[in-house]
């Protein structure tokens, strides 16, 4: 019989509103700035497509904020992570590491590139790819050929990059990864999807890597409705982004002249000016998604002083900022979760499980998971996400 979890549930409730009958949603977008504002003036000016003085501008503050060199706007993050991919000299047949534990375009834009994911582990103090697990599979099932390449023994095909996924706004150690995947001639691409405002030591998130991508899906702690980023440090990868995803059309007074296949991919000024806004308020949101954490941590604390089986409420590695896009809790197990889930919906507290395990997935039942994904699982069957908005309603 499951656990009966009704105070908890209504002292979390409690942290957002009074009413019991008030819906309270996963992660719902905050717009209290100067949305209307910039959004009329986009409009005003009839600049609402993939030019506009909006898009710049994001590029800009996002570089700033992050620390980044470099950043281009693109139309969502699954974008800016397939031509991240691309410009790392993926090939169609070739390998890319990344973890089961994350969201299915992570995978998907690997598939784009025409390549096929390798499926690790993840490290269950990060919930992100595990440098332990990256070292052992390439010492033990790759090596470096003649041409400096990274090649899987068995199957003979090329190894190219690594994706980790920094799950939830906690990060990957992106710094161990590095060395590792540096030491194969491997590209490192941080999907960074969901860890805006998150960083390891003082170092951004998604800034450690050849390229780094972020997102702005509507769920994000700030949205453009849709929308992505791409980071690098590397002005001449920067250039190739900018020409790939503007459809590879030179500059011309008023020729259209393109020089490769290329992707039309660039963020509509109209997002942009919504972003612009939000990226103004994330100082804010991040504080409230704090405070919301602790409180979170403390009523977890307070229920488990009269429990025989805890439940973890996840804070940040030692080491990490996080952004606390979605709050982590791991119930004592598969039955534990199945009953929160079930008790906090039915009361109008929107929670949800983690993702289903790529693996599993059946485009993706046949790619290589070189070793059993022991805390990937253990974490799928306990983790549930509970409400996040960066606002409070109580």
């Amino acid at each position: 019989m499951p656990q009966d979890y009704h105070s908890l549930i209504t002292a979390m409730r409690g942290l957002f509103t009074d009413d019991a009958e008030q819906f309270i949603p996963l992660h719902a977008p905050a717009f209290k700035g100067k949305e209307k504002e910039y959004l009329n003036e986009c409009i005003d000016s009839t600049f609402v497509s993939s030019v506009g003085p909006f898009v710049d501008r994001i590029e800009r503050d996002v570089a700033q904020y992050t620390g980044s060199r470099y950043a281009i706007a693109c139309v969502n993050g699954t974008a800016a992570l397939h031509i991240a991919l691309l410009l790392s000299g993926v090939q169609p047949g070739d390998l890319v590491i990344t973890q089961s534990l994350s969201f299915v375009a992570t995978a998907n834009a690997i598939r784009y590139a025409g390549a096929d994911p390798i499926f690790l582990d993840i490290d269950p103090s990060n919930l992100a790819l595990s440098a332990p697990a990256l070292q052992a599979f390439l010492e033990e099932e790759c090596s470096v050929n003649l041409r400096k390449e990274c090649v899987h023994t068995a199957s003979g095909r090329r190894v190219r990059a690594v994706v980790p996924m920094h799950s939830f706004g906690f990060c990957a150690d992106a710094l161990a990864l590095k060395q590792i995947a540096d030491s194969y001639g491997l590209a490192l691409i941080e999907d960074a999807a969901e860890s805006l405002g998150s960083f390891i030591g003082d170092q951004h998130s998604g800034t450690l890597g050849t390229f780094g991508t972020l997102s702005f899906n509507g769920n994000k702690t700030i949205t453009a409705g849709g929308g992505g980023i791409i980071l690098t440090q590397d002005e001449e990868l920067a250039k190739k982004a900018k020409h790939l995803t503007t459809q590879a059309k030179q500059p011309h007074a008023w020729k259209f002249y393109h020089d490769q296949t290329a992707y039309n991919y660039r963020m509509p000024n109209l997002n942009a000016a919504l972003l612009c806004a939000q990226l103004e308020q994330l100082p804010g949101f991040l504080g409230v998604k704090r405070q919301l954490a602790n409180a979170y941590a403390a009523l977890v604390e307070q229920h488990n002083s009269t429990q025989k089986e805890p439940i973890e409420f996840l804070l940040e590695p030692q080491g990490q900022t996080s952004n606390y896009w979605l709050c982590c809790m791991l119930m004592p197990n598969l039955e534990a979760r199945d009953g929160f889930l079930e008790q906090a919906n039915a009361r109008g507290f929107m929670s949800r499980p983690a993702w289903e395990l790529l693996h599993t997935l059946p485009m993706f039942k046949r790619c290589l998971v070189p070793a059993a994904l022991i805390h990937s699982q253990s974490t799928y069957e306990r983790l549930v996400n509970i409400p996040s908005s960066p606002y409070h309603l109580a």
